[in-house]
């Protein structure tokens, strides 16, 4: 199934999307997998990490969200998890500052009185058809976010996390099987795979656990606002399940690696991708 053509501006807003991704709004059902949690979600005003959002405050979990400047997509998941009881913090700025990411596991930290789950996930990406394209700010600004926010905020967290807590990153099929076009964005996600997985063996004395995730072809606002339109219309027709993946769809394997069910899981990369082979 393939989607309209259609550009945004970068960060992209998911409420403009045609079709609107579905996060679970209306078909995630919890059931207290998560209950008295306390939860940093990056990226949490739209796409997956709007997902796993929705799906912890109905598994029982208090949230913070951070995002860049989605101030009205931001609002909508923080009345979702409030009508499930839930409190969610909102927090703006650009995780790509160092200051800024310890900032968000202070504030988690202060008004939670600790964090159980840090799941880092928000991400910058960009589609070029040569390296000449690709400035050397952008090149250097996809690396402080995607890499440089997850090694500031887990050396943030993990002073304030409890044996059993739990560690998320959100590598990508592009990790393995890198998009030439998404040059700079694939090497990130590899970055990310393989220090989710030193962060496993380090972190192991302390009771936290930490994994990572390997989403396909995904909608979200990410698609739209960085890829031509052309390539919006065909984006995840040829993965093996021959469409993409909705954010949903990647919800339930973020609440197990955060669950006391998934209590023997770290070190570990899940592979969502619609059928693409992970090594």
């Amino acid at each position: 199934m393939g989607f309209p053509a259609q550009q945004q501006e970068v960060p992209g807003v998911q409420s403009a999307m045609d079709p609107v991704p579905d996060c679970g709004e209306e078909s995630y059902r919890g059931s207290g997998r998560l209950t008295g949690k306390r939860a940093v979600i990056t990226g949490g005003d739209s796409g997956i990490g709007r997902a796993v959002a929705i799906a912890y405050a109905r598994e029982g979990a208090d949230v913070l969200i951070s995002y860049l400047e989605e101030d009205g997509d931001a609002e909508e998941v923080a009345r979702l998890v409030q009508k499930e009881g839930r409190t969610c913090i909102l927090m703006r700025g650009d995780l790509a500052e160092p200051a800024h990411c310890r900032d968000v596991i202070t504030r988690a930290a202060t008004e939670f009185g600790g964090i159980d789950v840090l799941v880092s996930n928000a991400a910058f990406q960009m589609s070029h058809d040569s390296l000449d394209e690709i400035s050397d700010e952008e090149w250097d600004y996809t690396f402080r976010l995607n890499v440089g926010a997850y090694f500031h905020l887990v050396k943030a967290a993990v002073p304030r996390m409890p044996s059993g807590g739990a560690i998320i990153g959100s590598s990508s099929v592009n990790s393995d099987m890198p998009s030439p076009q998404l040059a700079p964005y694939a090497a990130t996600k590899a970055a990310i795979a393989n220090f989710s997985a030193s962060l496993a063996q380090l972190l192991g004395e302390k009771g936290i656990r930490v994994n990572s995730v390997a989403p396909g072809p995904i909608w979200t606002p990410l698609i739209p606002a960085t890829m031509p339109p052309e390539k919006v219309e065909s984006f995840g027709s040829d993965t093996p399940l021959g469409r993409a993946g909705q954010p949903a769809e990647l919800a339930p394997v973020y609440v197990l690696l955060a669950s006391d069910e998934g209590s023997y899981i770290s070190g570990a990369r899940v592979a969502v991708t619609g059928g693409r082979p992970v090594l």
